[in-house]
Protein backbone atom coordinates (compact mmCIF):
# COMPACT_ATOMS: atom_id res chain seq x y z
CA UNK A 1 0.00 0.00 0.00
CA UNK A 2 3.17 2.17 1.08
CA UNK A 3 4.47 1.70 -2.55
CA UNK A 4 1.46 2.87 -4.06
CA UNK A 5 0.69 5.91 -2.13
CA UNK A 6 4.14 6.85 -3.24
CA UNK A 7 3.77 6.33 -6.63
CA UNK A 8 0.78 8.42 -7.03
CA UNK A 9 2.10 11.00 -4.96
CA UNK A 10 5.52 11.24 -7.33
CA UNK A 11 4.86 14.51 -9.17
CA UNK A 12 5.02 14.07 -13.18
CA UNK A 13 8.27 15.56 -13.51
CA UNK A 14 10.01 13.26 -11.75
CA UNK A 15 8.72 9.89 -12.94
CA UNK A 16 9.14 11.28 -16.34
CA UNK A 17 12.78 11.79 -15.00
CA UNK A 18 13.05 8.27 -13.34
CA UNK A 19 12.24 6.45 -16.24
CA UNK A 20 14.07 8.82 -18.90
CA UNK A 21 11.16 9.21 -20.91
CA UNK A 22 11.87 12.09 -22.10
CA UNK A 23 15.32 11.15 -23.59
CA UNK A 24 13.37 8.27 -25.43
CA UNK A 25 10.82 10.53 -26.93
CA UNK A 26 13.40 12.85 -28.37
CA UNK A 27 15.55 9.73 -29.74
CA UNK A 28 12.49 8.58 -31.56
CA UNK A 29 11.44 11.80 -33.17
CA UNK A 30 15.12 12.26 -34.07
CA UNK A 31 15.59 8.69 -35.34
CA UNK A 32 11.74 9.49 -37.46
CA UNK A 33 13.24 12.41 -38.73
CA UNK A 34 16.54 11.52 -39.86
CA UNK A 35 14.77 8.07 -41.69
CA UNK A 36 12.56 10.56 -43.52
CA UNK A 37 15.34 12.10 -45.28
CA UNK A 38 15.71 8.68 -47.24
CA UNK A 39 12.02 7.50 -47.19
CA UNK A 40 9.83 10.42 -47.34
CA UNK A 41 6.76 7.89 -47.16
CA UNK A 42 7.57 6.38 -43.87
CA UNK A 43 4.91 5.53 -41.67
CA UNK A 44 5.55 7.80 -38.41
CA UNK A 45 2.75 6.09 -36.46
CA UNK A 46 4.19 2.64 -36.73
CA UNK A 47 7.69 3.50 -36.97
CA UNK A 48 7.32 4.71 -33.37
CA UNK A 49 5.44 2.24 -32.39
CA UNK A 50 8.05 -0.34 -34.04
CA UNK A 51 10.80 1.89 -31.97
CA UNK A 52 8.79 1.62 -27.96
CA UNK A 53 8.23 -2.33 -29.18
CA UNK A 54 12.36 -2.28 -30.11
CA UNK A 55 12.47 -0.21 -26.47
CA UNK A 56 10.06 -2.81 -24.38
CA UNK A 57 11.87 -6.06 -25.37
CA UNK A 58 15.67 -4.30 -25.37
CA UNK A 59 17.07 -4.10 -28.50
CA UNK A 60 16.67 -0.48 -28.87
CA UNK A 61 20.87 -0.59 -28.28
CA UNK A 62 21.79 -2.50 -31.11
CA UNK A 63 24.64 -0.71 -33.30
CA UNK A 64 23.56 2.39 -31.38
CA UNK A 65 26.64 4.38 -30.50
CA UNK A 66 28.19 4.30 -27.07
CA UNK A 67 26.87 7.74 -25.70
CA UNK A 68 23.44 6.20 -25.99
CA UNK A 69 23.84 3.08 -25.03
CA UNK A 70 25.04 4.30 -21.55
CA UNK A 71 22.89 7.05 -21.36
CA UNK A 72 20.09 5.47 -18.90
CA UNK A 73 20.21 2.16 -16.71
CA UNK A 74 17.84 0.53 -18.85
CA UNK A 75 20.10 0.99 -21.76
CA UNK A 76 23.14 -0.31 -19.92
CA UNK A 77 20.98 -3.23 -18.86
CA UNK A 78 19.83 -4.22 -22.15
CA UNK A 79 22.82 -4.44 -24.23
CA UNK A 80 24.70 -6.90 -21.58
CA UNK A 81 21.49 -8.78 -22.22
CA UNK A 82 21.70 -8.24 -26.13
CA UNK A 83 25.59 -8.89 -25.15
CA UNK A 84 24.58 -12.35 -23.53
CA UNK A 85 21.69 -13.72 -26.21
CA UNK A 86 23.98 -12.84 -29.32
CA UNK A 87 26.98 -14.56 -27.74
CA UNK A 88 25.81 -17.49 -25.28
CA UNK A 89 26.89 -19.94 -28.15
CA UNK A 90 30.59 -19.48 -26.48
CA UNK A 91 29.93 -20.26 -23.30
CA UNK A 92 28.04 -23.70 -24.07
CA UNK A 93 31.44 -24.42 -26.11
CA UNK A 94 33.55 -23.49 -23.16
CA UNK A 95 35.50 -21.28 -24.62
CA UNK A 96 37.65 -18.83 -23.26
CA UNK A 97 38.69 -15.56 -24.71
CA UNK A 98 41.31 -12.28 -24.45
CA UNK A 99 39.79 -9.06 -23.56
CA UNK A 100 40.89 -8.16 -26.64
CA UNK A 101 38.30 -10.55 -28.47
CA UNK A 102 35.63 -9.70 -25.87
CA UNK A 103 36.48 -6.32 -27.12
CA UNK A 104 36.24 -6.99 -30.92
CA UNK A 105 32.66 -8.89 -29.83
CA UNK A 106 31.34 -6.00 -28.26
CA UNK A 107 32.63 -3.41 -30.74
CA UNK A 108 30.13 -5.73 -33.46
CA UNK A 109 27.08 -4.39 -31.48
CA UNK A 110 28.28 -1.01 -30.50
CA UNK A 111 31.38 -0.08 -32.75
CA UNK A 112 32.77 2.62 -30.22
CA UNK A 113 32.41 0.83 -27.27
CA UNK A 114 35.45 1.27 -25.07
CA UNK A 115 38.30 -0.81 -24.72
CA UNK A 116 38.71 0.81 -21.01
CA UNK A 117 35.40 -0.38 -19.91
CA UNK A 118 36.34 -4.10 -20.63
CA UNK A 119 39.89 -3.52 -19.21
CA UNK A 120 37.81 -2.82 -15.76
CA UNK A 121 35.93 -5.44 -16.43
CA UNK A 122 38.76 -8.01 -16.40
CA UNK A 123 39.95 -6.44 -12.98
CA UNK A 124 36.81 -7.84 -11.27
CA UNK A 125 37.82 -11.18 -12.59
CA UNK A 126 41.54 -11.37 -12.73
CA UNK A 127 44.67 -9.16 -10.99
CA UNK A 128 46.10 -6.28 -12.68
CA UNK A 129 49.41 -8.60 -13.55
CA UNK A 130 47.43 -11.11 -15.34
CA UNK A 131 44.80 -9.58 -17.49
CA UNK A 132 46.33 -11.15 -20.40
CA UNK A 133 44.77 -14.63 -19.14
CA UNK A 134 41.96 -16.22 -20.55
CA UNK A 135 38.39 -15.21 -19.69
CA UNK A 136 35.24 -17.84 -19.71
CA UNK A 137 31.69 -16.11 -20.70
CA UNK A 138 29.88 -16.58 -18.12
CA UNK A 139 32.49 -14.95 -15.90
CA UNK A 140 33.03 -12.14 -18.27
CA UNK A 141 28.95 -11.75 -18.56
CA UNK A 142 28.14 -11.35 -14.85
CA UNK A 143 31.41 -9.01 -14.41
CA UNK A 144 30.65 -6.85 -17.12
CA UNK A 145 26.84 -6.42 -15.91
CA UNK A 146 28.14 -5.03 -12.71
CA UNK A 147 30.93 -2.85 -13.75
CA UNK A 148 28.49 -1.38 -16.75
CA UNK A 149 25.21 -1.15 -14.58
CA UNK A 150 27.07 0.55 -11.41
CA UNK A 151 29.76 1.83 -12.89
CA UNK A 152 29.96 5.72 -11.06
CA UNK A 153 29.13 3.50 -7.86
CA UNK A 154 32.36 1.33 -8.44
CA UNK A 155 33.79 4.26 -9.02
CA UNK A 156 32.77 6.27 -6.20
CA UNK A 157 33.04 3.18 -3.58
CA UNK A 158 36.93 2.69 -4.86
CA UNK A 159 37.46 6.29 -4.05
CA UNK A 160 36.14 5.75 -0.28
CA UNK A 161 38.20 2.58 -0.09
CA UNK A 162 41.31 4.05 -0.78
CA UNK A 163 40.59 6.87 1.67
CA UNK A 164 39.69 4.68 4.79
CA UNK A 165 42.90 2.51 3.72
CA UNK A 166 44.93 5.62 3.42
CA UNK A 167 43.92 6.54 6.72
CA UNK A 168 44.26 3.15 8.42
CA UNK A 169 48.22 3.53 7.02
CA UNK A 170 48.80 6.97 8.04
CA UNK A 171 51.37 6.91 11.09
CA UNK A 172 49.58 7.41 14.51
CA UNK A 173 50.58 10.45 16.83
CA UNK A 174 54.21 9.83 18.82
CA UNK A 175 53.81 7.25 22.20
CA UNK A 176 56.15 8.75 24.89
CA UNK A 177 57.48 5.38 26.64
CA UNK A 178 59.39 5.60 30.07
CA UNK A 179 62.99 4.48 30.67
CA UNK A 180 64.82 4.28 33.74
CA UNK A 181 68.46 5.25 31.87
CA UNK A 182 67.51 7.49 29.31
CA UNK A 183 64.38 9.57 30.85
CA UNK A 184 62.18 8.92 28.11
CA UNK A 185 62.09 7.60 24.24
CA UNK A 186 59.28 8.36 21.81
CA UNK A 187 58.76 5.78 19.39
CA UNK A 188 56.37 6.54 16.20
CA UNK A 189 54.11 3.88 15.42
CA UNK A 190 53.88 3.25 12.15
CA UNK A 191 51.47 -0.52 12.45
CA UNK A 192 50.27 -1.70 9.04
CA UNK A 193 46.90 -3.25 9.21
CA UNK A 194 45.93 -6.92 7.43
CA UNK A 195 44.95 -7.06 4.15
CA UNK A 196 42.00 -4.39 3.33
CA UNK A 197 40.19 -2.43 5.35
CA UNK A 198 37.09 -2.93 8.29
CA UNK A 199 33.95 -4.20 6.41
CA UNK A 200 31.38 -2.57 8.59
CA UNK A 201 33.22 0.55 7.98
CA UNK A 202 33.38 0.62 4.70
CA UNK A 203 29.49 -0.02 4.53
CA UNK A 204 28.33 2.91 6.98
CA UNK A 205 31.09 4.75 4.38
CA UNK A 206 28.50 3.22 1.15
CA UNK A 207 25.47 3.69 2.94
CA UNK A 208 24.98 7.37 1.97
CA UNK A 209 25.89 6.93 -1.72
CA UNK A 210 22.98 4.43 -1.86
CA UNK A 211 19.97 7.09 -0.38
CA UNK A 212 21.55 10.40 -1.94
CA UNK A 213 22.92 10.15 -5.22
CA UNK A 214 21.24 9.90 -8.97
CA UNK A 215 22.85 6.89 -10.36
CA UNK A 216 22.31 3.49 -10.36
CA UNK A 217 23.19 1.50 -6.87
CA UNK A 218 22.83 -2.11 -5.60
CA UNK A 219 20.40 -2.50 -2.75
CA UNK A 220 21.24 -1.86 0.81
CA UNK A 221 19.91 -5.54 1.29
CA UNK A 222 22.76 -7.10 -0.73
CA UNK A 223 25.56 -4.55 0.27
CA UNK A 224 24.62 -6.17 4.07
CA UNK A 225 24.95 -9.81 2.50
CA UNK A 226 28.40 -9.12 1.58
CA UNK A 227 30.06 -6.99 4.24
CA UNK A 228 27.96 -8.48 7.31
CA UNK A 229 29.48 -11.66 6.52
CA UNK A 230 33.17 -11.16 6.65
CA UNK A 231 35.27 -8.98 9.48
CA UNK A 232 37.82 -6.87 6.70
CA UNK A 233 37.33 -7.14 3.02
CA UNK A 234 39.58 -5.63 0.05
CA UNK A 235 38.50 -4.11 -2.62
CA UNK A 236 39.13 -6.91 -4.94
CA UNK A 237 36.90 -9.10 -3.04
CA UNK A 238 34.11 -6.88 -2.94
CA UNK A 239 33.90 -6.49 -6.84
CA UNK A 240 33.94 -10.74 -7.18
CA UNK A 241 31.09 -10.63 -4.61
CA UNK A 242 28.92 -7.98 -6.14
CA UNK A 243 29.57 -9.86 -9.39
CA UNK A 244 28.20 -13.24 -7.88
CA UNK A 245 26.06 -12.18 -5.84
CA UNK A 246 22.70 -13.46 -7.19
CA UNK A 247 20.51 -11.05 -5.29
CA UNK A 248 22.03 -8.25 -7.09
CA UNK A 249 21.49 -10.05 -10.34
CA UNK A 250 17.68 -10.31 -9.28
CA UNK A 251 17.99 -6.79 -8.83
CA UNK A 252 18.81 -5.46 -12.41
CA UNK A 253 16.93 -8.33 -13.93
CA UNK A 254 18.38 -9.30 -16.79
CA UNK A 255 20.48 -11.98 -17.00
CA UNK A 256 18.86 -15.72 -15.90
CA UNK A 257 20.81 -16.89 -12.25
CA UNK A 258 24.56 -18.59 -12.95
CA UNK A 259 23.30 -21.97 -13.40
CA UNK A 260 20.60 -21.43 -16.13
CA UNK A 261 22.58 -18.70 -18.04
CA UNK A 262 23.46 -21.36 -20.74
CA UNK A 263 20.24 -23.60 -20.38
CA UNK A 264 17.62 -21.11 -20.57
CA UNK A 265 15.35 -20.76 -24.26
CA UNK A 266 15.58 -17.35 -24.93
CA UNK A 267 13.41 -16.44 -27.65
CA UNK A 268 15.09 -15.04 -30.65
CA UNK A 269 16.34 -11.11 -30.75
CA UNK A 270 12.85 -9.65 -32.73
CA UNK A 271 13.19 -7.01 -35.39
CA UNK A 272 14.07 -3.49 -34.85
CA UNK A 273 13.36 0.06 -36.64
CA UNK A 274 15.47 1.43 -38.80
CA UNK A 275 18.39 3.48 -37.14
CA UNK A 276 20.23 6.29 -38.92
CA UNK A 277 22.83 7.51 -36.81
CA UNK A 278 26.51 8.60 -38.03
CA UNK A 279 28.03 6.14 -36.29
CA UNK A 280 25.58 2.90 -37.19
CA UNK A 281 25.65 4.37 -40.72
CA UNK A 282 28.74 4.13 -41.21
CA UNK A 283 29.70 0.60 -39.66
CA UNK A 284 26.68 -1.17 -41.61
CA UNK A 285 29.81 -3.77 -41.92
CA UNK A 286 29.60 -4.55 -38.55
CA UNK A 287 25.80 -5.52 -38.70
CA UNK A 288 27.13 -7.85 -41.30
CA UNK A 289 29.37 -9.07 -39.97
CA UNK A 290 27.68 -9.36 -36.33
CA UNK A 291 25.07 -11.83 -38.37
CA UNK A 292 27.49 -14.12 -39.91
CA UNK A 293 28.68 -17.33 -37.89
CA UNK A 294 31.20 -17.48 -34.98
CA UNK A 295 33.38 -20.22 -35.17
CA UNK A 296 36.35 -21.84 -32.55
CA UNK A 297 38.99 -23.28 -32.50
CA UNK A 298 38.97 -26.41 -30.54
CA UNK A 299 41.96 -24.51 -28.36
CA UNK A 300 39.52 -22.00 -27.28
CA UNK A 301 41.66 -19.18 -27.45
CA UNK A 302 40.59 -17.48 -30.30
CA UNK A 303 37.32 -16.57 -32.13
CA UNK A 304 36.76 -15.90 -36.21
CA UNK A 305 33.74 -14.36 -37.19
CA UNK A 306 32.57 -15.75 -41.09
CA UNK A 307 31.16 -12.95 -43.03
CA UNK A 308 27.49 -12.66 -43.88
CA UNK A 309 28.43 -11.82 -47.47
CA UNK A 310 29.94 -15.71 -48.11
CA UNK A 311 26.62 -17.09 -46.27
CA UNK A 312 24.28 -15.12 -48.34
CA UNK A 313 27.08 -16.02 -51.59
CA UNK A 314 26.01 -19.93 -50.43
CA UNK A 315 22.64 -19.67 -50.09
CA UNK A 316 22.37 -18.18 -53.76
CA UNK A 317 24.23 -20.56 -54.80
CA UNK A 318 22.17 -23.31 -53.45
CA UNK A 319 18.94 -21.87 -54.60
CA UNK A 320 20.62 -21.42 -58.02
CA UNK A 321 21.31 -25.07 -57.82
CA UNK A 322 17.67 -26.00 -57.29
CA UNK A 323 16.39 -23.83 -59.71
CA UNK A 324 18.98 -25.40 -62.58
CA UNK A 325 17.81 -29.29 -61.03
CA UNK A 326 14.33 -28.05 -61.82
CA UNK A 327 14.77 -26.46 -65.04
CA UNK A 328 17.24 -29.74 -65.95
CA UNK A 329 14.19 -32.11 -64.76
CA UNK A 330 11.98 -29.48 -67.26
CA UNK A 331 13.93 -29.57 -69.84
CA UNK A 332 14.02 -33.28 -69.85
CA UNK A 333 10.28 -33.75 -69.71
CA UNK A 334 9.86 -31.79 -72.44
CA UNK A 335 12.22 -33.84 -74.16
CA UNK A 336 10.74 -36.76 -73.66
CA UNK A 337 6.93 -35.60 -74.24
CA UNK A 338 8.77 -34.57 -77.78
CA UNK A 339 10.02 -37.59 -78.54
CA UNK A 340 6.81 -39.35 -77.45
CA UNK A 341 5.51 -37.15 -79.95
CA UNK A 342 7.71 -37.76 -82.58
CA UNK A 343 7.01 -41.14 -82.53
CA UNK A 344 3.41 -41.24 -82.34
CA UNK A 345 3.69 -39.08 -85.80
CA UNK A 346 6.13 -41.57 -87.55
CA UNK A 347 3.93 -44.44 -86.88
CA UNK A 348 0.92 -42.52 -88.03
CA UNK A 349 2.45 -41.59 -91.04
CA UNK A 350 3.14 -45.68 -91.65
CA UNK A 351 0.13 -46.50 -91.08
Amino acid sequence: MAMNEDRFSTTSERYLAKHNVLVYLEDGISQLLEHREDNPKVNAVKFISDYFASLRDGNHTMFREYAFVRSTPHNRASFVKLFWKCYKQIGKKGDLLSIQEYHSLLGLLCSDFPFSMVQKTARIILIDDALDCLICFSDFIYALQVQFYYEEFLEKSGEIYQSILQTQRSPRDPVVVPSASTGTKILQQNHQPADGIDAMQFFRSLYPLCERVNFSTPPVSALKEILFTVPRVSFYGFLMAIAKSESINEHIGRLPAKTELLDTGEAEISSIPPIKTPTSVSNKGNKSRSSGAVSHRESGSRVSHSSSTSSSHRSRSTIGLVKHQKRSAGDISVADTSSETDSSSESSDTN
